[in-house]
């Protein structure tokens, strides 16, 4: 099986983090986000990607070609010189796909399901597309895929042919295609798959499907969807188990008050669960945690306090520093409040 996985977006609500690091790369836990949609793909048999790259294109490129080399998955890379959109992203690898079924994710999420079942339901249907829905995240304000009670997409934001009895449904980022997508798809320019493909599709009579998952997703692209993503995982002490594979404890030290890599210096009192990665440093009279993240090389000196906060790669948390519900990297202090 094959996958598309995009990355060509400037994530903007992100900066200036994204100013650094391409969405998709950015350390989660100290471990690009990328890794974690490579982990999701491996659990279901998928061993070739194309991942187009657009924003920061050559750092995104090195990324993933340094991924899917540790991933054992083979990888295209397509960069855009101007952003084609979401299927303007899997346009580009046509050739690539062939001629059989394939996944198609945005690489800006970490989510874990059972993708290899979502596969299998979506070929025993029959349908042109497939969806990944879940309820709606509670407090947020996505657009709603509206879905009737024989699993068909009639709406996606308000466009398509609608319905009666419909219920509204959050999209995941991840879809399966079939190769017939690629007959609605103009052939040049900016164009979106949720908002001009699939209405085409379904005005033609084809099943777009929507299958509601069980899963844990996150959002990355806030400040405080980042932060947030991160505290819950330190919070479980593990990542979803169809992401075991991509997992930032596996290789760290298990501790009363939280994970510690190798070559991390903990002086200062830790309380968990926090995670020191390589080579950070609390000096002894700081405190960190609960919940906390201190990066690589990062440190926090004498007096400071860390809590809810992701001290990213580098960053030097300076004495007297009281970080609360902040992601910190270089001289930034990005408040980032909690969900």
């Amino acid at each position: 099986m094959k996958a598309v996985v995009l990355c060509a977006g400037l994530g903007t609500r992100l900066r200036p983090l994204t100013e650094h690091w391409p969405k998709p790369a950015i350390p989660v836990l100290g471990q690009p986000l990328f890794r974690y949609a490579l982990a999701l793909l491996r659990s279901a048999g998928v061993d070739s990607v194309g991942v187009n790259v657009h924003h920061l294109a050559d750092r995104m490129e090195a990324v993933a070609r340094a991924e899917c080399e540790r991933a054992s998955v083979s990888v295209q890379v397509f960069p855009e010189p101007i952003i084609q959109g979401t299927a303007g992203g899997i346009r580009g690898f046509r050739a690539l796909l062939g001629e059989d079924d394939f996944v198609t994710m945005n690489g800006d999420v970490l989510f874990g399901f059972d993708l290899g079942k979502a596969i299998e339901a979506h070929r025993d249907s029959g349908a042109a597309a497939t969806m990944i829905l879940m309820p709606l995240p509670a407090g947020e304000n996505y657009a709603s895929v509206e879905v009737d009670d024989e699993e068909r997409v009639r709406r996606i934001a308000g466009r398509g042919p609608g319905g009666n009895r419909l219920r509204p449904w959050h999209f995941t980022g991840v879809h399966l295609m079939s190769p017939t997508v690629f007959d609605f798809i103009s052939p040049h320019g900016l164009q979106d798959v949720n908002r001009e493909v699939y209405p085409r599709m379904m005005e033609r009579g084809l099943l777009i499907r929507g299958q509601v998952v069980e899963g844990r997703w996150f959002d990355l692209g806030t400040p405080a969807h980042y932060l947030n993503a991160q505290l819950a995982l330190l919070q479980e002490g593990e990542v979803p188990a169809p992401l075991a594979w991509a997992s930032p404890f596996f290789d760290a030290a298990a501790q009363r008050d939280g994970w510690v890599r190798e070559g991390a210096l903990v002086e200062g009192t830790a309380i968990g669960p926090s995670f020191f990665d390589a080579e950070s440093t609390v000096e002894r009279g700081a405190t960190v945690g609960p919940l906390a993240y201190v990066g690589p090389r990062a440190s926090v000196e004498k007096g400071a306090r860390v809590r809810r906060t992701v001290v990213l790669e580098g960053a030097r948390i300076a004495p007297g520093e009281d970080l609360l519900n902040v992601v910190a990297w270089r001289g930034h202090r990005i408040p980032a409040g909690a969900i």
